[in-house]
């Protein structure tokens, strides 16, 4: 495959790892066991079980394990054909992932701030129609 190719495979490749990793540790969806991993990963009897469940809260962190499911399912490599090319397209299809979420996080904020000032400007009309003679 050509570098052009794989470098075509390692952005659409990201795609849906940003998307499962963002799910699982965000959306309402998985709410209920997000909430159970949160609870074990601060209330864990040991250390190792503390960071085994706060994998399963951080995007970031999950988005590791998606990468690794997506690499044995695709058998994709960046670069060599060999260990090196699996190891070098897990963390760049993570480091690609991660680019992806932060930007939909941006969005999502700009989103829940445009939402907030339209409400805001809402109440401000109807409060003034109200005082108004």
């Amino acid at each position: 495959m050509t570098i052009f190719m794989q470098i075509l495979w390692l952005f659409l490749l990201a795609i849906p790892i940003a998307c499962i990793a963002w799910t699982v540790t965000h959306e309402e969806v998985f709410r209920e066991p997000r909430e159970y991993c949160i609870r074990r990963s601060k209330e864990g009897k040991t250390l190792l079980e503390r960071k085994f469940f706060y994998l399963f809260t951080c995007e970031y962190c999950f988005s590791h394990y998606v990468t690794i499911i997506f690499l044995c399912l695709t058998g994709y490599k960046l670069l060599m054909n060999n260990w090196i090319g699996y190891l070098i397209a897990g963390f760049a299809l993570v480091y690609v992932a991660n680019a992806y979420m932060s930007l939909f996080g941006l969005i999502r904020q700009d989103i829940v701030r445009e939402k907030t000032e339209i409400k805001v400007m809402e109440i401000t009309s109807e409060k003034a129609k109200t005082q108004a003679p």
